[in-house]
Parts: C-alpha cells; sequence; structure tokens
C-alpha cells in the first residue's frame, strides 16, 4: 500500500510516532469481479440504501477471563467462583460482573454467547479473524479473513474509503497484532491497516515522503509518485497490486471521508469523552488501551467502511506482575466505559440496524484459580459479547456449574462469522470464489450455520 505523510510533527502520546492528521494511507478495495449490477442488488437484499452493513470486530488479545466477565459462578467454590460478584442487568435473568455496570445497565442492546466450544488454544489472533483453527487444511494462499470476504463480496461503499480496514497495533507477540490476510482472495483485499507494523513507523513501508497533505489535490504529481513506486518495486505480488493502487488512489485522494473519519478533533467532544481516556503505552508484548479507537472504529464505519477489525490492550494474566484480579479492576471499568459509548453511539445515530459489534478473545480461562491468584489459558470454554445489528438482550448457551466447558448450545466461531455475514447481506453458502487451484470456497465451512436466535 501507499502512504502519504504531512508535514505535522508528531503528537506527544501518539503510539506509532505519527498524528492521524499528519497521513493519509492510500489503499485498495476493489470490487471483486462483481458487476455494478450485481453490487447493487447486493446492497438491495442486505437493505442498504444511504447506509450499508458494517461489521466491528474487537479482539482482546491474551484471552480474557470468561468466568470473571460475562459467565460468572457465585455458587462455585472460592477457588472458582473468583473475587467478582455478579450484578443484574436491565434485562431479567442476565447478570454480569460488577465491573461492567454501564453494559449492565443496557444490556438490551447486548447479546453473550457464554458457549464457544471450539477455541484453538493458540495465542494468536487467527480464529477471531479468520473463524478457522490454525492447524486445520488451508487452501493455497491460506484462509482469507474475515474482512478480505467481506471486501471481496461486498464491494466498497465509495471509492474514498477501502472496504476492510484494521486499527491493529504490532505486538510484541507478533501473532497478537496481526488483522489476517486475502489469504487466496486477490491481494487487493487486503486489510487496510491504519496504524503502523513497528513503533515509530507509519503504517506501510512504501512511503511517498515528498508528497504531503497539502499537495494530495495535484493528480499529475500523483500519477508520477505512482509510476515512480511502479519501477521502484520488487516483490512480484506488489507489482501486481499497483494498477488497482493506482485506481483507487486518485478515488481517495479526492475525498477527504477517510482523513476526516481518522481526526479525533472533529468529533464533539462531550461524545469523546464518553469513551475515557486512551493509554498509549503498549501493554508489555500485547496492543496499548487505545479506548478512543472504538469511537474511530464507528467513525470509519460512517465513512464508508464495512469491516473494522482493531486490537485492545493485553489480556494474558498468569500471576506475579499480572495477576488476574488487580489487573481486571484496571482493565473492566475502561473496557465497560468504551463498549457502553460505542453502543449508545450506533444507536443514537441510527446505526444500531447496520452495524454488527463483537468483542471477543482467543480462549477463556481456568475455572480453577492457580496459586499465584490468576487463571491460566482454557480453550475448552469461551466467551463473546455480541451487539449492534443481532438479535440482543439475550444469552446464547451456558457452561456447567463450574464453567468448565459448554452443557448447552455450543457455538463455534465460524457460526459467530455466518451470523454476521447474514446479517451483512451475504450468503456464506451460496456466495463462492474458486481458489489458485479451481476449487469453489466458501466463506464459511459446509454444515456451518448464522445463530438463529441473534438473526
Amino acid at each position: 500500500m501507499l502512504t502519504i505523510l504531512g508535514n505535522g510533527t508528531v503528537q506527544a502520546g501518539a503510539c506509532d510516532r505519527v498524528s492521524r492528521r499528519d497521513f493519509l494511507s492510500i489503499g485498495a478495495a476493489a470490487v471483486g469481479g462483481l458487476s455494478l449490477s450485481q453490487l447493487l442488488q447486493l446492497e438491495a437484499q442486505a437493505g442498504i440504501g444511504r447506509s450499508h452493513k458494517a461489521i466491528i470486530n474487537i479482539y482482546l488479545p491474551g484471552g480474557p477471563s470468561h468466568l470473571d466477565m460475562w459467565d460468572l459462578k457465585p455458587n462455585a467454590p472460592a477457588e472458582i467462583r473468583g473475587e467478582f460478584n455478579p450484578i443484574r442487568t436491565n434485562v431479567p435473568g442476565i447478570q454480569i460482573c460488577e465491573l461492567f455496570p454501564r453494559v449492565a445497565a443496557m444490556m438490551d442492546k447486548f447479546s453473550i454467547i457464554r458457549s464457544l466450544s471450539d477455541s484453538d488454544g493458540r495465542h494468536d489472533g487467527y480464529q477471531c479473524m479468520t473463524g478457522h483453527k490454525f492447524g486445520e487444511r488451508r487452501p493455497n494462499g491460506g484462509w482469507p479473513a474475515a474482512g478480505a470476504w467481506v471486501s471481496r463480496l461486498g464491494g466498497p461503499v465509495n471509492q474514498a474509503v477501502p472496504p476492510n480496514l484494521a486499527l491493529m497495533y504490532p505486538t510484541g507477540n507478533r501473532t497478537w497484532g496481526e488483522p489476517g490476510t486475502s489469504g487466496f482472495l486477490e491481494i487487493s483485499h487486503n486489510p487496510f491497516n491504519l496504524v503502523g507494523r513497528k513503533p515509530g513507523e507509519s503504517p506501510d513501508n512504501m512511503v511517498l515522503k515528498d508528497i504531503s497533505l497539502e499537495r494530495l489535490q495535484d493528480r499529475d504529481q500523483l500519477r508520477t509518485a505512482l509510476d515512480t513506486f511502479r519501477q521502484d518495486a520488487d516483490v512480484a505480488r506488489k507489482l501486481e497490486s499497483v494498477n488497482t493502487y493506482a485506481e483507487q488512489a486518485l478515488g481517495i485522494l479526492t475525498d477527504s471521508k477517510l482523513g476526516e473519519a481518522l481526526d479525533l478533533t472533529k468529533e464533539d467532544p462531550r461524545i469523546l469523552a464518553r469513551y475515557g481516556k486512551s493509554d498509549p503505552k503498549f501493554q508489555r508484548d500485547g496492543a496499548p488501551k487505545m479506548i478512543e479507537n472504538f469511537c474511530i472504529a464507528r467513525r470509519l464505519v460512517e465513512a464508508g467502511a464495512r469491516y473494522v477489525s482493531l486490537n485492545y490492550s493485553r489480556w494474558d494474566w498468569h500471576g506475579g506482575d499480572g495477576m488476574n484480579f488487580p489487573r481486571s479492576r484496571e482493565e473492566f471499568p475502561l473496557l465497560d466505559q468504551g463498549l457502553a459509548a460505542l453502543v449508545t453511539d450506533l444507536h443514537e445515530r441510527g446505526l444500531q440496524n447496520d452495524v454488527s459489534v463483537v468483542v471477543w478473545g482467543e480462549f477463556g480461562r481456568t475455572p480453577k484459580i492457580n496459586k499465584r491468584n490468576s487463571r491460566d489459558h482454557w480453550p475448552r470454554a469461551n466467551a463473546a459479547l455480541l451487539a449492534g445489528n443481532l438479535g440482543t438482550g439475550q444469552v446464547i448457551g451456558a457452561t456447567n456449574k463450574f464453567g468448565e466447558q459448554p452443557d448447552r448450545r455450543p457455538v463455534k466461531f465460524q457460526e459467530v462469522f455466518a451470523t454476521m455475514y447474514a446479517k451483512l447481506g451475504l450468503d456464506a453458502h451460496r456466495d463462492r470464489v474458486f481458489d489458485g487451484s479451481g476449487t469453489p470456497r466458501y466463506p464459511v465451512d459446509s454444515g456451518i450455520e448464522p445463530i438463529a436466535e441473534l438473526l
């Protein structure tokens, strides 16, 4: 991808040391073989008029504790139930952790899956991005991430904003910062990441530093820069995508939607204050606590993004300086504030029927508390919080009395994606793409259906 930097200075506290107002990234998001009439038909089927359907995927790297957040066991022995009490929500019969009072007060606008059953057990975001287990057989090129499927089958809403965007910070544990790839799909459907791959670097390694934001309207100069880039490109995959970048770059540069969506100075300060204050420090080998990115995700969707993925903080607490309950007291209230603000925003702006939100990690945590007053990895049970364009005010599934494993309505990661695809207007068993070997591929595996209760 191409990145065009402005002439501004580095803002204090900017994690990537580049102000959002000082760069505009130029990416590629092609319609991917759909004719205009087919694209319009897809949007009509999805109920898209002036608005559009979208997904916000909030990934919590490290495995947040299902038992301490969404699936408390107050009647279990002390070594299992932990230190937190459940509180009532505004939906009778649903209780969640006492440190999420804002979410509890608007539980009718959320739903909980308490029975995710097929967590891979790996410490990475691959399953939260693709729905697939890491070790399963893959087609040549690999499985596309969900955003790549959405980009390929849905196409762009407008030429100013790529459909598949990411706010995935690079992490010390590399796999916690990867938004997935386009896999066997065209490279143009790769996620367009809006933050740097390494601290101190701009989002991509192809930077036209001689073009500032003040000169973006000069199309001739842009064409010259793209020609230079084409000549210098030394990787075949990059070279193949240059024409797509060139076509999309002009569309992006002639519209300010993407730049404005990234600029939080254009947000109502009273609304932005709802989200809480971000902490730009990276959490050890995890992501920073950039809670304001929840607001940016909403702004990107409004600007035209169909899919936004982001990573938030670090949730791998075993003991020592990462003790489960002290860290929970720090992390839960800010997450509570940010999620409540995001969902309130969606409803106030009339987007609750257009945007699906999922919040999850790669696995749950051990029911039995370890000797360091923490919980370890536990792939046998996991949970997710959902909101927006999904059936809300309910709990899907349940675990046994100690939270060890689902004992009612087990749910797979791919079922969650199938549900969100359906709400986007995509048919995960009809909309197919042929991989490089000529094999037809679908967004989810055969036999995987949307979760009926959420439709």
